[in-house]
């Protein structure tokens, strides 16, 4: 919930290659609430601070002696145990194994122990790792460093706070970038999707929203960033006469995006410089790799109009001259790169796994089919409830926003466009309209900034209901009868419709819960039983609920002399979708249980 006395909405996007800050002040009465974007002030060079509208999501483990002291200083930090930024980011394509890059990404990857000191990866052996939670911390403390330097007045640890990850993160992500931000000494915070996001801040650019989409209209939000691309459908309601929006549909986690892009880039280079006789090894591909990142986001500048960069990278020669290794790389590599990336398919060809070698070196899981159109046709095929469908059972959207660094790219925009009207044209619609007018870079800051004064009626919310009731089991009080177990009778913690970022108390009500050893909770929904509010306990439910999967686990009994602990619950949803039922005992004591109320059943 918002802050109490808060002077401002804070809105950052932890970006897999930039990170931003938007904010929003507070208590100006019922004012429709403007995000403005906040500078940040980084390392740009040694002995150089400079502000910046971008914070690159990178970080740099220096040598003891590789900087000399204070050289690296901040104006809240004069030893800062590590470079965070835009010198990082330059640093590190200088020397590869010592940058820690795509933390995010490794946030969601769920086959490491991403709490442990595995970046950067390919390290030497003996150099100093961290986890990717601790890098992303890393990148948040800076931000909230950044504000209290700029706005003494108004400290960070006062203020409401948002922060954005990947709708198609799972809960497992989403709690390591919870515990990513309170590690970095962020307080009463709100965890927002990205696509939501760059839609709030679309309509905090366009106040007149409601006289550029009509009801029954279905916007896709297509969002290509640095690590993952996500797909999110909302639709255009009405309630009482007026406008609303509903997010009725979010696409799976596909960890595709600029990095594959960047690396693609990167065998285009090093095939040119191996056309002229110079190959390059491993070491020297993630150094290109860096390099065509940035290569890359110069040519794509909107304000650019070159049509060629310069790529070095560092030789094996002893010489630092001598062994330097130049290259160039061109607009027309980057569009032809982006061409199989953005292939033309039908709306009926899925993503194709491929044939898989049994053992595989570790790293990151990207997307096997690196085709974005692929994805996005399955995407619009799947079961989506309330969406405007072809005759086919496509969803066809008949507007769409681009978010992410890799749509400044015009080609990327064109094609997509272009496929996806193909398929329209197909199911007999018109073509879909594109939402323009917002900032690529910094519209999911923008609209988190922007969300966080809507909540308190300074601005538009999207919808997003549950579709199902939801309840947990309650095992019946009786005396034990060999061979019959207890009855479990269901109690109502969820209502169909119950907004996202919304909960609701069960008062007057006690039960016993199990603390100090394994337990096992069993959690029921209902499709059918709308009506059930929060509090009701159902007896002989029979098939009128479905059961979800069971959830063990042993809560923490601190400070309890009792194993049974009576409690009351509090419900709240999420607004990533997360279904949170609280236990709260009389002392005050909570214990958390939680899953996705998103996922299939």
């Amino acid at each position: 919930m918002p802050r109490s006395g808060a002077q401002y909405s804070i809105g950052i996007d932890l970006g897999t290659t930039n990170s931003a800050l938007a904010y929003t002040r507070l208590g100006a009465g019922g004012d429709q609430a403007h995000a403005e974007l906040a500078r940040i002030p980084q390392l740009t060079a040694a002995n150089e601070v400079g502000s910046e509208q971008l914070l690159p999501s990178f970080l740099y483990i220096p040598g003891a002696t590789e900087f000399p002291a204070g050289s690296v200083a901040l104006p809240w930090n004069a030893q800062p145990p590590f470079v965070v930024g835009k010198l990082a980011q330059r640093r590190g394509a200088e020397v590869s194994s010592r940058l820690v890059s795509s933390a995010k990404s490794w946030l969601s990857y769920s086959a490491v122990d991403r709490t442990a000191a595995m970046l950067p990866w390919k390290a030497a052996e003996g150099l100093h790792r961290i986890s990717p939670v601790d890098a992303s911390a890393e990148y948040l403390k800076h931000l909230r460093s950044a504000w209290d330097n700029e706005h003494p007045e108004a400290p960070f640890a006062d203020q409401d706070v948002l922060v954005t990850v990947p709708a198609s993160f799972d809960a497992i992500a989403r709690e390591l970038t919870q515990r990513a931000a309170e590690t970095a000494g962020f307080r009463n915070l709100t965890l927002l999707e990205e696509p939501q996001a760059a839609f709030y801040a679309w309509i905090d650019r366009h106040p007149d929203w409601r006289r550029r989409v009509a009801k029954g209209d279905l916007v896709l939000v297509v969002d290509i960033g640095g690590g993952t691309t996500d797909f999110t459908l909302i639709s255009v309601t009405e309630r009482a006469g007026e406008l609303e929006l509903e997010r009725v549909a979010v696409g799976e986690h596909i960890l595709l995006g600029g990095d594959n892009i960047d690396l693609a880039l990167a065998h285009t280079v090093a095939g040119d410089l191996a056309s002229r006789g110079t190959k390059i090894d491993g070491f020297q591909l993630q150094a290109l790799w860096s390099n065509c990142r940035l290569a890359k986001e110069r040519l794509l500048d909107p304000e650019s109009n070159t049509d060629e960069t310069p790529v070095t990278i560092l030789g094996k020669g002893s010489s630092l001259i001598g062994g330097t290794i130049k290259a160039k790389l061109r607009r027309e590599q980057i569009e032809q790169v982006l061409e199989g990336f953005l292939p033309r398919v039908p709306s009926t060809e899925m993503p194709t796994g491929g044939r898989r070698a049994a053992l595989q070196e570790m790293g990151l899981p990207y997307a096997q089919d690196a085709a974005i159109t692929r994805h996005l046709a399955k995407f619009l095929r799947q079961q989506i409830t309330g969406a405007r469908q072809g005759a086919s059972g496509l969803a066809c959207p008949t507007h769409i926003l681009f978010n992410g660094g890799v749509l400044h790219a015009p080609f990327v925009r064109e094609r997509l466009l272009e496929v996806l009207n193909g398929w329209l044209a197909e199911e007999g619609f018109g073509a879909v309209q594109p939402l323009a007018g917002e900032d690529l870079m910094h519209a999911v800051a923008r609209g988190a900034a922007y969300y966080g004064a809507a909540r308190q009626g300074r601005g538009v919310r999207i919808r997003g209901g549950v579709s199902r009731s939801y309840y947990v089991g309650i095992e019946s009080a009786m005396p034990a009868v060999p061979g019959f177990p207890a009855p479990v009778k269901a109690l109502a913690v969820a209502q169909f419709g119950m907004e996202e970022g919304s909960s609701a108390r069960i008062p007057n009500r006690e039960f016993g819960l199990i603390v100090g050893q394994p337990a096992e909770f069993r959690f029921y929904c209902s499709a059918s039983r709308k009506s059930d509010a929060p509090g009701e306990l159902i007896e002989d439910f029979g098939d009128e609920l479905e059961e979800l999967s069971p959830v063990e686990v042993r809560l923490a009994a601190e400070g309890q002399t009792q194993d049974i602990v009576p409690v009351s619950f509090e419900t709240q949803i999420t607004e990533t979708g997360m279904l949170q039922l609280w236990c709260v005992a009389r002392d005050g004591q909570r214990w958390k249980l939680e899953f996705n109320v998103r996922e299939t059943v």
